[in-house]
């Protein structure tokens, strides 16, 4: 038998299918609902609606959107011939924040992930290929996730681009600021040694 009323087990076991979210925490936040104002209610509810009906991939680098094409497939003041590779839309706000990239992006959502069922064909490369094919792109820089999925990623992409003859760059990876050597694990040690420059 549920320990809380029908609607408020409904709303916990809702919550608790958001990444990062137990039952626990479940709990907290569907109190916190209760809690709230009607109007604080609803405005999460058109929320949560309003993005549903409104949002959906740029036809061109299938970054999430209200408009199509995006803000950076539109702007006349971003390089459109320099395209940053990056595997969920969440990616393009860490290379945003550094002020220094004036590219424009292109979302896989996803990684090659045999173990997880996820191919090539999951991912949205098709348009990739025909931005790079239509010789509008100098170069792509592969920012995917320095993991074993976002490596292979990489690998597979570098593959399929190479024959247009486009540069293809990779970010560099390696050591993080702020942190001691002696502590550094030997893959990251190895990026970091492959991924030295002159000074």
């Amino acid at each position: 038998m549920s320990k809380f009323a029908e609607p408020m087990s409904r709303l916990i076991e809702e919550l608790k299918k958001l990444p990062g979210i137990g039952s626990k925490s479940a709990q907290r936040l569907a109190f916190h609902i209760l809690r709230s104002s009607d109007d604080d209610a609803e405005a999460l509810a058109t929320a949560v609606r309003d993005v549903k009906a409104n949002l959906r991939l740029c036809s061109v680098c299938n970054n999430v959107t209200d408009v199509d094409p995006c803000a950076y497939c539109s702007s006349p003041t971003r390089n459109q011939r320099l395209v940053c590779v990056v595997e969920e839309p969440t990616n393009i706000a860490a290379i945003e924040k550094t002020k220094h990239f004036n590219g424009v992006f292109h979302v896989l959502h996803g990684a090659i992930s045999p173990l997880h069922g996820v191919g090539p064909e999951q991912l949205r490369i098709s348009n990739l290929i025909s931005r790079v094919d239509s010789g509008d792109v100098d170069e792509v820089i592969l920012a995917t996730n320095p993991t074993v999925e976002g490596e292979a990623t990489a690998t597979y992409l570098s593959q399929q681009l190479r024959r247009t003859g486009i540069r293809i760059t990779r970010i560099a990876m390696g050591i993080p600021v702020g942190s001691d050597i002696e502590y550094t694990d030997e893959i990251t040690m190895l990026k970091a040694m492959e991924g030295r420059r002159e000074l």
